[in-house]
């Protein structure tokens, strides 16, 4: 019975992710179509007009198909075919991982510090309000920067940065090294694989959206390694995963939208059934009590979600599933290959490794909270909200090399 169920959950999340990656594709496709259908006013646009992604989409994907019925078929070459399951199967030992480690750690920040000296307010438009708000904190004002003035922990950071270092993108820097370190801990925790820790590593550190935003004190990566952090104290020391999901809020609200997910992926985590009770119990009593606090103070830290005063603008939420084709045009990777990830994480997931099925959740967990976050805030989608994404993209590419043998971490 519980087989069965998990096999429903499976297919379940299947079905949920394909749906959310395909509609999001279709806007790569054809740029204007979710525009045109809602928004009445664009009658002079062309909601068929192929975009520019269209082609080498759907030849990525069809050659990836093609790829794969050919495999499960055996029309293969023997050679490819055993080229393919060794690299599946491949594993590194502990001295080699630590080697290909230092090599990717050392060359990513030799490669990331040349920004660390680039002013940011030649570029970014927040900067100043932000700034502003870290010189005076805690002693906030309120105004139009009271929503920053509430981000504490990564107002402390930064703060400390220019205490420290007399330079306030030198720990937002640290943060972006952690993420990629916690990135292959991550990654080799839920697949059992340091040859995936390393896959889910160079997929992060290659992105284009991440290492535009890496060393930058604006939109500094805090939200995401605490975010990410909390799931990796959930199976290390699952009572210091609070605190840390806790730290990712007070560093971009926006996280607080990600407690389903986090539900989600204790549900299908390998612990012990009373442990993840007590995550379960943990995590709804905080945002219960979060939640009670913010509406009981009548703080606005998200364009009204905290203070009742929502709305749901249909025409924003679809035009935000047209934003890959500009937010994300440098990451090739991923547009190139989320779907088969996706469907890869399905074939692993049917395998019977059950957090196949979390990182999927995680994937499409965000890019649901983009379009969510602007009809119900009216908030811009700017590219830095979708690190987390590229993040999670990088450890479902790592999961596509796990299996049911454990190997030790």
């Amino acid at each position: 019975m519980q087989t069965q169920n998990s096999s429903l959950v499976t297919y379940a999340v299947f079905v949920f992710a394909l749906v959310i990656v395909l509609i999001n594709l279709v806007s790569l496709v054809f740029p204007s179509l979710f525009v045109t259908v809602v928004n009445e006013s664009a009658t002079g646009e062309n909601p068929y007009e192929i975009g520019a992604w269209a082609a080498p989409l759907i030849i990525t994907n069809i050659g990836v198909l093609i790829f794969a019925i050919l495999f499960y078929k055996n029309k293969l070459p023997s050679a490819v075919k055993k080229s393919v399951k060794f690299i599946y199967n491949f594993e590194v030992s502990k001295n080699v991982a630590a080697f290909v480690f230092i090599i990717l750690f050392f060359g990513y920040i030799g490669f990331a510090m040349s920004d660390i000296g680039e002013d940011e307010g030649d570029t970014w438009g927040d900067y100043p309000n932000l700034l502003g708000v870290i010189e005076k904190w805690p002693q906030g004002e309120g105004g139009r920067n009271a929503s920053l003035e509430v981000l504490h922990v990564k107002n402390f950071l930064i703060k400390s940065s220019i205490i420290l270092f007399d330079n306030p993108k030198i720990i937002p820097f640290l943060e972006s090294i952690s993420l990629v370190i916690l990135t292959y801990f991550f990654t080799v925790q839920i697949a059992q694989k340091r040859f995936a820790g390393l896959v889910a590593m160079i997929v992060l550190i290659q992105s284009y959206t991440f290492l535009r935003f890496d060393t930058l004190m604006t939109y500094a990566n805090d939200w995401t390694l605490f975010y990410l952090l909390s799931l990796y104290l959930i199976l290390k020391k699952w009572p210091l995963s609070p605190v840390s999901y806790i730290a990712s809020i007070f560093s971009k609200p926006l996280t607080a939208a990600f407690l389903p997910i986090t539900l989600f992926f204790t549900y299908r985590a390998e612990i012990p059934r009373r442990k993840k009770y007590y995550i379960l119990i943990s995590y709804v009593s905080l945002a219960i009590i979060i939640g009670g606090g913010l509406v009981y103070l009548g703080a606005d830290i998200g364009g009204g979600i905290t203070t009742g005063k929502l709305t749901f603008n249909s025409k924003e939420f679809w035009a935000a599933l047209t934003t890959w084709s500009f937010q994300l045009k440098f990451d090739t990777l991923f547009l190139l290959f989320i779907l088969p990830v996706i469907v890869g994480l399905f074939l692993k997931s049917r395998d019977g490794i059950k957090q196949a099925d979390s990182v999927m959740i995680l994937i499409v967990g965000v890019i649901l909270s983009m379009p969510l976050l602007a009809a119900i805030t009216g908030f811009n989608l700017h590219p830095y909200r979708y690190v987390p994404l590229v993040v999670f993209f990088a450890i479902g590419v790592g999961m596509l090399f796990s299996n049911k043998v454990k190997q030790e971490a």
